[in-house]
């Protein structure tokens, strides 16, 4: 019995033939392999399209922008899983991915919604300055958080959020969602009664959009620069083994203490 749904019964992205692979209507073979780059192939199989060189630009800054953070805990836990099982890399990167919540990952995505919401107001006839201030009092006074403000290390600013903007500026992207991203900040600080720090998942929502990507499409940026990171975690942990080590640390670290209650009959 079928649950739920189904969309139509065709996929646009790729099938393999005997004497040939289609992707996305041209020939991997004969045309892709060797023309495009990784990142420009990404784009075409997300989108359907080849990038302009600006959405290229942009794609490759992003996925190296987050690549990597060192130690945290989705390479944590990929390591020790590698150390569990030597042999399953691809078990140790489902470890990592499956860790990946918006405390790892980042709230591009929601970002990106929050801007779509935001410039809705615009066109309906608001400044962007009073939109913004508006909203971040809203989500101030809800108790919630907003995304893509505050980072627990990269304080007052996140140098890797003011290096995308600034590459937007250079590269004329910036457009409307830039704008917005910038609002959001002046807002934020007056609604929070303190400055807090744009984090990187703002300037990649809002670039992004600028330059034409959805919404959905942005939270696929993280995930896949996050796994390039855990692969480069994972072939040191196969050369230089830390996950047992990490293990033992953090047995050490957590001691054990038995509650009274747990010895009652």
């Amino acid at each position: 019995m079928q649950i739920g749904k189904a969309g139509t019964p065709v996929s646009h992205i790729g099938q393999a033939y005997p004497d040939r692979v289609e992707v996305r209507g041209r020939d991997l073979c004969g045309d892709l392999m060797g023309r495009l780059s990784f990142t420009e192939y990404f784009h075409l199989l997300l989108t359907g399209r080849e990038p302009t060189d600006d959405q290229r630009f942009f794609l490759d800054l992003l996925l190296v922008a987050i690549a990597e953070h060192g130690m945290m805990p989705t390479n944590v836990a990929a390591r020790m899983t590698l150390a569990a099982d030597p042999e399953s890399l691809h078990g140790a990167v489902a470890a990592g991915i499956l860790g990946c919540g918006p405390v790892i990952l980042g709230t591009s995505e929601s970002c990106a919604r929050l801007l779509e919401a935001a410039q809705e107001r615009v066109a309906s006839g608001g400044a962007p300055a009073a939109v913004t201030e508006e909203m971040a009092g809203e989500i101030h006074a809800s108790g919630d958080k907003l995304p893509g403000f505050g980072h627990p290390v990269h304080r007052p600013l996140d140098p890797r959020a003011e290096r995308i903007l600034e590459l937007a500026d250079a590269r004329e992207v910036s457009g409307p969602h830039v704008l917005l991203a910038r609002c959001f900040r002046d807002g934020v600080a007056k609604a929070w009664n303190k400055p807090l720090a744009m984090n990187v998942s703002m300037p990649i929502a809002a670039v992004m959009l600028d330059l034409g990507f959805s919404s959905a499409a942005v939270k696929a940026v993280p995930i896949l620069a996050r796994t390039a990171g855990l692969l480069a975690h994972l072939a040191e942990e196969q050369q230089n083994p830390l996950g047992f080590l990490m293990a033992g640390r953090a047995e050490e670290a957590v001691q054990y203490r038995a509650r009274p209650e747990d010895l009652l009959p």
